[in-house]
């Protein structure tokens, strides 16, 4: 089981509870998981935890480990790899992370299995979400989810999500966690499945702010 409180709180990071919870869960019964960003390692243990108590898989820890854009304004030079290592060490999990001191686009290049699951944290512009989306949604397994964090904090994520659930006829099932926005890879969606992806769409842009005042997008330890 995942206890949040006691193994992941004290690792830095913006992950929340209910974020953590979700991906320990849709971990169980994957095989490989991609993480994209992993910053200090907060989220790569809540995957890894599932990893550990399901089928034991693999997690693919993807981070060059000089921060986002976003970091490097509000916290200079960064380099993250050493705590995320120490932070691996720590929770015991090791034989289910593969770290990939890389970029999202490097690491792709030499990745030939067909994940289960896949995380979105890396930079949050347009055209990196963008980027990151385009290079792994096609190695996600159908009925595979890919997860967007920070979907409606930043408006690099947000405008791409909402651009993807308006326009894609390959996903369906949205989902929102805090601010992990989850969808499923399918051949091709249904009538009924696009409407409703327009209508989560409508519905958040109506009401998300409510989950914007929620939450903190640099709140935690960093």
């Amino acid at each position: 089981m995942l206890d949040f409180q006691k193994d992941i709180s004290p690792i830095g990071g913006w992950l929340t509870k209910a974020e953590g919870e979700f991906l320990y869960k849709a971990s169980l019964k994957a095989k490989q998981v991609v993480e994209i960003g992993s910053w200090k390692g907060r989220s790569t243990v809540c995957i890894a935890s599932g990893l550990r108590d399901g089928i034991g898989g693999k997690v693919v820890a993807i981070d060059p480990h000089t921060g986002s854009s976003e970091h490097q304004k509000k916290f200079g030079v960064i380099d993250t790899y050493d705590e995320f290592l120490s932070n691996i060490n720590q929770s015991g999990l090791d034989q289910f992370i593969i770290p990939k001191r890389m970029t999202s686009e490097e690491a792709e290049k030499e990745y030939s299995e067909q994940p289960g699951l896949v995380l979105v944290d890396g930079a949050h512009e347009y055209r990196l979400v963008s980027l990151d989306y385009r290079l792994w949604f096609p190695k996600l397994k159908e009925g595979g989810l890919m997860a967007f964090h920070d979907s409606w904090q930043t408006l690099g994520v947000h405008a791409f999500t909402t651009k993807l659930l308006l326009t894609s006829s390959a996903i369906r099932n949205p989902k929102l966690i805090d601010s992990l926005l989850v969808v499923e890879k399918v051949l091709r969606n249904t009538l009924s499945e696009r409407v409703s992806n327009s209508l989560f769409v409508l519905y958040h842009l109506l009401f998300g702010w409510i989950g914007v005042i929620k939450i903190d997008h640099f709140g935690g330890t960093p």
